[in-house]
């Protein structure tokens, strides 16, 4: 017993006996969902547009209910080549710049209000609740009444679809923060300023960001509408005066825009969570 008292401390990856005990970590299939592929994410719709390539080419998919791949491309390229798509594409993206941008302004000031105030709480969770029992669409009549069919209206739709998931997961981060962190923050001494910055910030990010995902696709789905609406520009109005004409090509052509929008923005919230949460080790990696 003396003698292995008497060794000297040596650091574990350095002491000679550890190389020479067998490796008795388990070498059978892990758990977890593997490790992460890059470009994974586009698997689903290349088989997806594999799918609608086949179907056609085969006649299983009627024209003149789904038109053929390589006619939306080529519309896509006649489209291209006489300036309407890039400049009906810049404007929608514009539009749901804007909607997003006040969207998550409000979710996450109002998210911030409820979850560090029991007054703001009971002031602000309740019509919030309200309004998400409403759909966002219903409102559309009263909000033509009373500002019209210009951008105020279009990009007032899109805030209201944006700000309530926002609010909602941003509010459930808060909430979840272990009560633990809180008593620490105390102990220590933090600020109210520093309670905001190293504990509520960090710990409200993942309901953040998954709030920004569902915000996202909110966005898109509230600009289809609103551009058909009395638009006058937008890929809203292009399918909807495709629709006047019977040009299916251009409408199914605008449906694939608006998909491509939507999985590249929602790629983009994806890999800025992942650099923002980089401390975090979940299933996800």
């Amino acid at each position: 017993m003396s003698a292995v008292l008497d060794r000297p401390v040596v650091e574990p990856h350095l002491d000679p006996d550890l190389h020479k005990r067998e490796d008795v970590r388990p070498t059978g299939r892990r758990l977890g969902p593997g490790r992460r592929r890059r470009l994974a994410w586009l698997l689903g719709p290349g088989a997806l547009l594999a799918l609608w390539t086949v179907t056609s080419a085969t006649g299983l998919l009627d024209p003149r209910i789904l038109s053929e791949p390589w006619t939306v491309v080529a519309t896509a390229g006649e489209l291209i080549a006489d300036g309407r798509l890039q400049e009906n594409l810049a404007i929608s993206a514009q539009r749901a710049g804007l909607g997003l941008f006040f969207g998550i302004v409000v979710g996450a000031t109002l998210a911030l209000l409820a979850g560090l105030s029991r007054i703001g709480e009971a002031l602000i969770d309740g019509p919030v609740q309200i309004k998400r029992a409403i759909p966002g669409l219903a409102l559309i009549p009263l909000l033509i009444l009373w500002f019209g069919i210009d951008e105020t209206m279009k990009v007032l739709t899109m805030t209201l679809g944006v700000f309530v998931p926002i609010y909602l997961q941003t509010h459930a981060g808060l909430r979840g923060i272990d009560l633990r962190y809180v008593e620490l923050a105390q102990t220590v001494g933090l600020s109210r300023a520093g309670f905001i910055r190293k504990v509520v910030l960090p710990g409200a990010l993942p309901g953040f960001f998954l709030g920004l995902r569902f915000a996202v696709t909110g966005a898109w789905v509230s600009l289809v509408v609103v551009e058909q609406i009395n638009a006058t520009s937008g890929i809203g109005y292009m399918m909807e005066l495709a629709r006047t004409y019977g040009q299916t090509n251009i409408i199914v052509l605008g449906l694939a825009v608006y998909g491509i929008l939507g999985l590249f923005s929602d790629g983009i919230v994806r890999f800025i969570e992942r650099k923002a949460l980089s401390w975090q080790r979940t299933l996800a990696g």
